[in-house]
């Protein structure tokens, strides 16, 4: 199969797998601590990942690398995927999931800064259709209302998204040297001391006894589709797309909560959601068609 298919599979998986997580996640808040469900996440996943390793070639990580990887966990996996799930806690999966929206233009912001990758006409097109599409499918979404929104959790959301961005931009070159699997057992190790001495009370005083089996399923769904097996894919596909055609598949996530509500009966397809849907998909296309900095580089040397 072509990379540049590969990519587009790997980075769509990834956004389902996270659109499907953020109604999970926030029904997994009713029993547990948003400190409690991220601790889980990150020695779950990191145990999921030393564990397949020992199936996998085994590769040397270069020490002057492993600083460079703690970081990486700090902006892919602390600031990020932890401070989302307590902005979650705070805030409504709906508000929650229009800050989402705001991943694409802050990487096409940094990748133009620390990458020097043009912001061309197109790019900007592209994630202005996106965007819009992600927008109106949001809004007409049955039970739309924020409810019980918070500015708070909100800015924590929007934190998370500037993280990730950070993280796809300036670590690309870690996903090009060493495979998702080695990369991801040091980065969710590093993940997991940075939150166990603030957890570890939380976690000690959860009554099991008490705790449902559902609420079980939820965690058991965070740990393993929403971060075992979304930083496989997600990390798969930075290694074949540039940073911004890899954010603008954030724009999936809306498009995978609202059919999962159709599916469970929760929701109806409209005639608007089948024009979001269309708007998020030409919007990925768009940036796809865009032209990078090797593009340019490349005319230049012809000319």
């Amino acid at each position: 199969m072509n990379k540049n298919i590969q990519g587009h599979l790997f980075a769509l998986t990834a956004n389902i797998l996270w659109g499907l997580m953020a109604s999970i996640g926030k029904s997994a808040l009713v029993e547990f601590s948003a400190l409690s469900v991220t601790t889980f996440r990150m020695v779950g996943a990191a145990a999921c990942f030393w564990l397949l390793s020992l199936f996998c070639k085994h590769e040397q990580v270069d020490h002057r690398d492993m600083l460079k990887i703690f970081f990486a966990a700090l902006f892919a996996l602390v600031f990020n995927q932890g401070v989302y799930i307590f902005g979650l806690s705070l805030t409504s999966p709906i508000d929650a999931s229009i800050v989402t929206t705001t991943l694409p233009i802050v990487t096409m912001i940094v990748a133009a800064v620390y990458l020097k990758e043009p912001v061309t006409h197109k790019k900007v097109l592209g994630i202005f259709v996106g965007a819009m599409g992600a927008f109106i499918l949001i809004m007409s979404s049955q039970g739309a209302e924020s409810g019980n929104g918070s500015i708070i959790g909100d800015l924590l959301c929007l934190l998370a998204q500037i993280s990730f961005s950070v993280y796809l931009t300036v670590f690309k070159s870690l996903s090009q040297r060493y495979s998702p699997i080695t990369l991801n057992k040091w980065m969710f190790v590093y993940a997991s001391m940075c939150y166990i001495p603030f957890s570890y009370r939380d976690v000690a005083t959860i009554e099991w006894n008490g705790v449902s089996t559902a609420a079980l399923l939820q965690v058991g769904y965070v740990v393993v589709g929403g971060s075992f097996l979304a930083y496989i894919f997600i990390m798969s596909a930075q290694r074949l797309l540039r940073p911004t055609v890899v954010s603008m598949y954030n724009y999936m996530q809306p498009i995978v909560a609202s059919t999962a509500a159709i599916i469970l009966g929760l929701g109806m397809f409209t005639p608007e959601k089948g024009i979001a849907i269309a708007l998020v998909f030409l919007g990925v296309y768009i940036v796809t068609q865009s032209k990078s900095r090797k593009d340019f580089e490349q005319e230049g040397k012809e000319v």
